[in-house]
């Protein structure tokens, strides 16, 4: 673990990250543009939310992501190391180890998540409302814009009690099937953006990815700026319009 945070974090954010993708290799690490990775790109769209002791890369043992620690290490970012198929367990651990209260969920697979958005949920749980609040319970924004934020006690409950390899897989599906325990919070668009895919699974996505960022100049990337970019060139999302979205069912079916 790299410089450990000692005080406790009222709200953390831990990026999940690994080079073992079956479907696009290594791909956390891959350039969007000239020296500039898609974990980078992460980091830096949420730079204005958090500061980067209050981030935490949660990666694996794996002696493959041996090179995200590195990664971190350069650049004196907290770094994790737990289960490579338990994500469940490694976010548990990780939260423990960092004292996070509050756990904000980024997959580095998401080099465009919009800042405002997780302000947006933020401000929602700070509230003292809900468990768990996000904006893909019911998806109206674009694949690629997802994120989460849960109760220390929330995640502690359902490591403790999950027991389907899709609960343990992808982290919250246990809160999110438990709404009478986890009282919940889903932020929606105004227009239904679903059907748009700015995540980072295939070549298709990457190619797609790089069009993006060349095209828009303001930086952070926000969700305006990419429905003004698709509303000037719907042809770009053609790109990778074929590609399913298909994680979360693959692990159900492994089940």
């Amino acid at each position: 673990i790299c410089g450990k945070i000692v005080l406790v974090m009222e709200i953390g954010c831990i990026i999940q990250a690994r080079m073992g993708s079956t479907r696009l290799p290594g791909k956390v690490l891959e350039e969007l543009e000239a020296g500039k990775s898609c974990l980078e790109y992460v980091i830096q769209q949420l730079e204005d939310v958090f500061d980067i002791k209050n981030m935490v890369i949660a990666t694996t043992f794996l002696e493959e992501d041996d090179v995200i620690e590195k990664f971190c290490v350069e650049r004196g970012i907290n770094v994790f190391r737990g289960q490579p198929k338990n994500v469940l367990d490694r976010y548990y651990n990780c939260a423990k180890e960092f004292s996070i209260q509050n756990i904000v969920r980024i997959t580095s697979d998401c080099p465009l998540i919009d800042p405002k958005i997780v302000l947006e949920l933020i401000k929602k749980m700070k509230t003292g409302e809900f468990d768990y609040v996000s904006n893909a319970l019911n998806r109206t924004f674009p694949i690629g814009l997802d994120a989460e934020i849960f109760t220390f006690h929330a995640l502690e409950q359902s490591w403790k009690v999950a027991q389907l390899q899709s609960e343990k897989e992808h982290v919250t599906p246990f809160i999110k099937k438990n709404p009478k325990s986890f009282k919940q919070y889903n932020l929606e668009s105004d227009k239904n953006k679903s059907n748009i895919r700015v995540t980072l699974d295939v070549p298709e996505d990457l190619m797609l990815i790089r069009n993006i960022v060349s095209k828009i100049s303001n930086r952070p990337i926000l969700y305006k700026d990419l429905m003004e970019l698709f509303e000037r060139e719907p042809e770009i999302l053609a790109i990778n319009k074929n590609i399913k979205h298909d994680g979360y069912e693959r692990s159900l079916r492994e089940d």
